[in-house]
């Protein structure tokens, strides 16, 4: 007999709400945060350029420049490689609308490509039919965790003067084809939120080995001034220029320093988020109609989140109804994303509903498990019986 739901007055699965992610802080993060505290600098000080180094290594690049978000990052990217008005810059219609966002600031269009129904990355066919005398930029989004393929990019742009780019927030510390997430653009960005991999509070970065961007990128996140207050001091000079708008999009040392103390473990975390998503994908495979995403070959998939799709012609219900149930059962279910295009700042005018039929049909269908490296095995276990619980109920 089918257990009673806990949405219709069952037991839940757990007593306890578990979270689709969150941080991991250990003694040593806080150590890290107090060392910063006591010393001399709070922001614009020696451990952000040591958090710089680290990631440098980590993406294998020549430059890193931190800064205060993602979004920021996305921004600071965008900024440096000469978007503006007029300009279109093509997104995937399945991601956070920062990577959307970021362009309209600087009054450039963002253009929605459709998404793989297997993998939910951006589309090549899309983007091939959206490339336009007025493309100035190409963002891949390397969502759930794994890389977007930035070399079938390149080969659709050819001799066009279009930057290549990869909103990386969900891949640091993956990889594709043996190089790291973060190496594979012109430029990239991480996110140091919370739930991200590297777990800074807040923060972001611009990676890149064009020298251009990365000097461009220093200057925006400092209010468009031309030389820091480490340059003034070794000349022994109070002077600047303002030579282009900038913001302050400074990184401070408290959060640098705790994202080097996290960014320590990175190899570690991803591999337990790698042996978590392989337990799914072991205790779903034979449950109809949950359909895990593909990875495509020769990507090493970092695993920020782990999203499945569920198949409505194999239950009764929808997508909505099965968040619902997995709520009630104290598992912390997540969407992402809404379709960015939906969104009432672009419907009706960046966005024409039904335009990219993959993304649109795919968001009605998916659903974000827990996954995080603090999960206990009990954590992963109480996951694969909520859904295979619901997933028995519900079916037709």
């Amino acid at each position: 007999m089918t257990p009673k739901l806990a949405i219709d007055g069952g037991t839940p699965v757990r007593s306890n709400f578990l979270p689709y992610g969150r941080q991991s802080v250990t003694e040593d993060d806080i150590q890290t945060v107090q060392n910063v505290l006591r010393s001399d600098y709070l922001t614009t000080g020696p451990a952000v350029a040591s958090f710089e180094s680290g990631l440098k290594q980590v993406a294998s690049v020549d430059h890193a420049v931190a800064v205060s978000s993602g979004t920021a990052a996305l921004h600071a990217m965008y900024a440096s490689a000469g978007i503006g008005d007029s300009d279109e810059v093509i997104v995937p219609i399945i991601t956070f609308a920062a990577t959307a966002n970021a362009a309209a600031y600087l009054g450039a269009r963002p253009v929605f490509a459709d998404v793989d129904p297997a993998t939910l990355l951006i589309d090549m066919e899309s983007i091939d039919r959206l490339i336009s005398p007025a493309t100035k930029a190409i963002v891949g989004v390397d969502f759930a965790g794994q890389s977007v393929n930035y070399d079938a990019i390149y080969k659709l742009v050819g001799d066009r003067d279009i930057t290549v780019m990869a909103d990386a927030a969900h891949s640091l510390g993956g990889a594709r084809d043996g190089l790291p997430c973060g190496s594979l653009a012109d430029a990239s960005t991480f996110s140091f939120h919370p739930v991200k991999h590297v777990a800074a509070g807040e923060g972001g970065a611009v990676v890149t080995s064009d020298p251009e961007i990365a000097a461009k990128s220093i200057q925006f996140r400092n209010h468009g001034i031309s030389a820091d207050h480490s340059q003034r001091a070794a000349s022994n000079s109070w002077e600047y220029e303002i030579t282009d708008l900038g913001f302050n999009y400074r990184m401070s040392d408290i959060h640098c320093a705790l994202g080097e103390s996290q960014l320590s473990r990175l190899a570690g975390n991803v591999a337990e988020r790698q042996r978590i998503a392989e337990k799914f994908d072991s205790e779903f495979a034979s449950l109809d109609g949950i359909i895990p995403l593909v990875t495509e070959r020769g990507n090493s998939n970092a695993y920020h989140i782990y999203v499945v799709k569920i198949d409505s012609t194999v239950f009764k219900v929808g997508r909505a109804e099965f968040f619902a149930a997995l709520r009630a059962e104290n598992i912390g279910v997540n969407v992402h994303y809404i379709p960015v295009g939906w969104h009432p700042v672009y419907d009706g005018s960046a966005y024409d509903r039904g335009s990219c039929p993959n993304g649109e049909a795919l968001y009605e269908q998916i659903i974000t498990l827990p996954l995080w490296p603090g999960m206990t095995n009990d954590d992963l276990s109480d996951v694969v019986t909520a859904v295979k619980k619901v997933a028995e109920a519900y079916k037709r």
